[in-house]
């Protein structure tokens, strides 16, 4: 059966030791184990699991940050973090951590109840856990700020809040799951571009081009104000919410220069005036990184998406192999041919050719595929393979390559191909690269190298017993420069379909 081609292609991860100092060194992941660490029995929570307002300045200044609003919005951001992620346990009001008539933390009596908070589990884990711990708690936190981004900035909406606090969701038209799917899709989006090409497409990405990504229809031409403008407010919301996930670290963001924000009628900054208004930097750049790439990718598998990554397929059987690499790019599905390999060490170099060389039989669609990422992983697998290769010669699906893979590594006495042998392993290798989705040059030079090498091909070659023949053979047609090759190629292909009897 021919493997299914994944919609994205696989992604070179870092290792988890590497990703895993990336989480731990991340702005907002930082301050999160300060606080987490910083806290003590005498520290004061809300209804909400929030730091109380009192103790705010302290945790700014522990952090470095100036004891002043914007100090305190870093502490209590850093703070929900320690909280979401389990850095910190918090105890409820309701538990009677402060007595009726007790004394609150800035000294005066309380009217309303307040928590406590313990050193939470998940806080020594970053010490003494291993890498998958530290990510996994990291990946709760990516979760939670993801959940912040996508939530409404209720300063917009103030007229929709209660004097008790409480909002009046319904009057809000707020779409969650839209907001979360919109955000998710843009990451997917950027997660794509970065490995576009690849992986040579890792450079930052103009936020435009990301916003109209989402807006913008594939078969529109011209887009129309309406178009225009929604991207325009799509890049806004955008700005904001690449400003709240860059300290996770899962992206580098330029934000958008805030004097093309100056309202009409406002002056802009005197330093700005003269500003390249063409500079496409200007309106935001941003590009994901390593850790990007992994919380990204988590996110897409969790969704239920197919994401694959290099390293996938290395504890998995041969057959699983070949078939899971059969639309890879060639340095990706080179990488998975070498960890497969590197994984039964030089000890199992003759077991892992076996196996390479049984897998890759068959009649089916996807077969000459597979004997073509064959032929590359036997090549990468050395010497040691001989034995296995030489115990196919006489097989007529695999004694071709067996005898390329021979010559290659310049053994003397590999025995000539039949006639039949040779026409067949032509069909077979024409037929993988068109699968395979080839390069177009490299295609036609393939077919008119392979036609050029016998004299006579095409008067016999239509009598190969190969499933892919006729279809081959009329890809020839379609290929070959020469007018006459061409011609021949179409006839051949005539007459193995009648041959067929298709």
């Amino acid at each position: 059966m021919s493997a299914e081609r994944p919609i994205l292609p696989p992604v070179r991860l870092h290792s988890e030791a590497e990703l895993a100092r990336d989480a731990l060194a991340a702005p907002l992941f930082v301050r999160a184990v300060k606080l987490a660490r910083w806290a003590g029995p005498d520290t004061r929570v809300g209804a909400g699991g929030e730091l109380v307002e009192a103790h705010l300045p302290a945790a700014a200044e522990h952090l470095g940050l100036p004891a002043d609003e914007e100090g305190a919005a870093y502490a209590s951001e850093a703070w929900r973090l320690a909280v979401d992620t389990g850095l910190l346990d918090v105890t409820d009001p309701e538990e009677g951590e402060l007595p009726d008539g007790s004394e609150g933390s800035d000294g005066s009596e309380e009217s309303e109840a307040e928590g406590t908070v313990t050193a939470g589990e998940n806080l020594a884990l970053l010490t003494s856990g291993s890498p998958q711990d530290v990510l996994g708690i990291w990946l709760d936190g990516l979760d939670a700020v993801h959940a912040d981004a996508t939530a409404p900035v209720l300063d917009d909406f103030a007229d929709l809040v209660g004097e008790d606090g409480s909002i009046d969701f319904d009057a809000l038209d707020w779409d969650p799951e839209a907001e979360a799917e919109f955000l998710d899709g843009v990451l997917g989006n950027l997660y794509l571009l970065t490995l576009a090409d690849n992986g040579a497409g890792d450079g930052p990405v103009p936020l435009p081009a990301l916003a109209a990504s989402m807006i913008v229809p594939d078969d529109m031409g011209e887009p129309t104000d309406d178009i225009l403008e929604q991207v325009s407010e799509a890049m806004m919301r955008l700005d904001d919410q690449f400003r709240l996930l860059e300290p996770i670290g899962i992206v580098e963001y330029q934000p958008v220069d805030e004097a093309l924000m100056v309202e009409e009628g406002e002056t802009a900054d005197a330093s700005a005036a003269g500003a390249d208004e063409e500079d496409v930097t200007r309106y935001g750049m941003v590009k994901l990184t390593p850790l990007g790439l992994y919380g990204v990718r988590a996110r897409m598998l969790e969704a239920g998406v197919d994401a694959p990554a290099v390293g996938d397929l290395a504890d998995k059987g041969a057959d699983a192999l070949l078939d899971g690499i059969a639309y890879y790019p060639e340095g990706a599905a080179r990488a998975e041919l070498q960890l497969w390999l590197a994984g039964r060490g030089p000890q199992g170099a003759v077991a892992a050719a076996a196996e390479l060389l049984a897998a890759a039989r068959g009649t089916d669609e996807g077969a000459p595929l597979r004997r073509l990422h064959c032929q590359q992983a036997l090549a990468l697998a050395g010497q040691e393979a001989e034995p296995a290769v030489r115990a196919v010669l006489g097989d007529q699906e695999l004694g071709g390559l067996a005898r390329v893979w021979l010559a290659e590594h310049g053994a003397s006495d590999v025995p000539p191909p039949p006639e039949a042998m040779i026409f067949w392993l032509a069909i077979d290798t024409i037929a993988a690269q068109l699968d395979a989705d080839g390069e177009l040059d490299e295609l036609q030079g393939l077919v008119e190298g392979l036609s050029a090498q016998h004299s006579g091909f095409f008067d016999e070659v239509w009598r190969v017993d190969h499933p892919a023949t006729a279809d081959v053979l009329e890809a020839m047609g379609r290929l070959h420069s020469d007018k006459k090759a061409a011609k021949d190629a179409r006839k051949a292909a005539f007459k193995a379909r009648s041959r067929a009897g298709g």
